[in-house]
């Protein structure tokens, strides 16, 4: 990467400060141009900001300046901070893309050249992503976890311990007969460096599912018709999300709305009231995807009577207690509508939620992620499982390919350009 690219790294003006980021070889020249001089380096400085082409004054700002290779993209960068209103931003901007040896920034493009000049691997970039996306703390802190490289530096250890492995099997296949080789029990002891190192990437393996995480916990409302399932969603979501009437079967089709309890985040998902037949098309389409999200979800709220739960985890709500007054009904008794219960559902959904989701100091996979530690541990089996040490030398290659595929080391472009592009033109 030869050009030199520049964009507003900071929110949308106005805002109280815009800061206009600055990466590549012509970075320095560039706030040159702009701010007539360099400040020290990575200390702020008070700059007058200067139109190139006219010298006309753009604003009075901070100007940093960061010699490559030790930044966040590895490379030369310079940041402006000016003032954050609109015309300041695109003054600045315009006057920047008058400079011949700059042009405006992609999409993830700042991200991109941080992983490329090795200062982020795929691992820390997929962090980002995700903290930039987060809305719940939860979320917030496991995406923190992966952007600063806690689940990078676990994956350097299982690469070290591979290289030490690989090491020790050449030298008990090629040098056997050399002093310094521990002919005695080497085998012994590579086998059980290989099962340490698979019960490692297993344990990580059972981590939770980032998309559970991004997405929410799919928490699917289900029974017969007329039961509540309407009334409940809106209570659990706080607002009027699916209509609610008297008349059975109002609800024909599934109905998602995402909803944040207790700093995690959920997937609610109202369905089609269930029955044993009916002559209604439109319905029966209804209740065949209601089935579906029953197959998909995570919980299931069960509105109708205990004996025909549809999954034997399921809980049982025991809704409408408000007009049942005195039926003892198996369930938990709930009132959408006068608040009884809801306490307790809640605090049930989140102790069901808390064994789906990362915990304090958890990782969260992304299925790339787990694909590439799911090959990194199917080696390893491989490797443990034969008693040939040329297999297992090929089974440990094998795995370090696994590993730098989880890195990035070794991946395919058009993955790596999806990625990228969902970002935003300032990261």
């Amino acid at each position: 990467m030869t050009d030199t690219i520049y964009a507003l790294s900071s929110g949308a003006p106005p805002a109280g400060i815009g800061v206009i980021r600055i990466s590549g070889p012509a970075a320095g020249q560039a706030l040159q141009s702009i701010a007539g001089q360099l400040p020290p380096p990575r200390r702020a400085r008070l700059s007058s900001l200067h139109d190139p082409r006219d010298g006309a004054l753009l604003d009075r700002a901070l100007t940093l300046w960061f010699p490559g290779p030790d930044t966040a993209t590895g490379e030369d960068l310079a940041e402006l901070h000016c003032h954050g209103g609109r015309a300041v931003i695109a003054a600045v901007e315009d006057a920047l893309g008058s400079l011949a040896t700059l042009r405006r920034a992609e999409a993830g493009e700042f991200t991109r050249r941080a992983f490329t000049n090795g200062r982020m691997d795929l691992n820390a970039v997929e962090g980002l992503a995700d903290l930039l996306a987060a809305e719940t703390q939860q979320q917030r802190r496991t995406a923190l976890l992966m952007a600063e490289g806690h689940f990078s530096q676990h994956v350097e250890g299982w690469r070290q311990t591979l290289l030490n492995l690989s090491a020790m099997t050449e030298a008990a296949l090629d040098f056997s007969d050399e002093d310094d080789v521990p002919e005695e029990n080497i085998d012994l002891q590579i086998r059980r460096d290989i099962s340490n190192l698979a019960s490692d990437v297993e344990a990580v393996l059972a981590s939770p599912s980032a998309e559970r995480l991004r997405d929410g916990v799919r928490v699917v409302l289900a029974g017969p018709p007329n039961a509540g399932k309407s009334t409940l969603l809106n209570r659990l979501v706080g607002r009027d999300a699916a209509i609610v009437s008297d008349v059975a079967g109002t609800t024909r089709d599934r109905i998602e709305v995402p909803a944040a309890l207790g700093g995690s985040a959920f997937l609610f998902t109202d369905t089609a009231g269930l029955r044993d037949r009916t002559s209604d098309a439109i319905e029966a389409i209804g209740m065949d995807r209601a089935r579906d999200a029953l197959a998909a979800a995570d919980i299931i709220l069960w509105l109708g009577p205990a004996a025909d739960i549809p999954r034997p985890d399921a809980i049982v709500i025991a809704a409408q207690c408000d007009r049942t007054k005195g039926e003892n009904r198996p369930g938990l008794g709930l009132s959408a509508v006068t608040g009884e219960g809801m306490d307790d559902l809640i605090s049930i959904l989140l102790d069901r939620a808390a064994a789906l989701l990362p915990g304090e100091g958890d990782y969260a996979l992304h299925r790339r992620q787990r694909d590439a530690a799911g090959l990194l541990h199917a080696h390893l089996m491989q490797a443990h499982g034969s008693d040939d040490l040329l297999i297992v030398a090929e089974e440990l290659r094998q795995a370090r390919t696994a590993i730098d595929q989880l890195t990035g080391r070794a991946g395919t472009e058009d993955m790596l350009d999806r990625l990228f592009a969902g970002f935003c033109i300032g990261k």
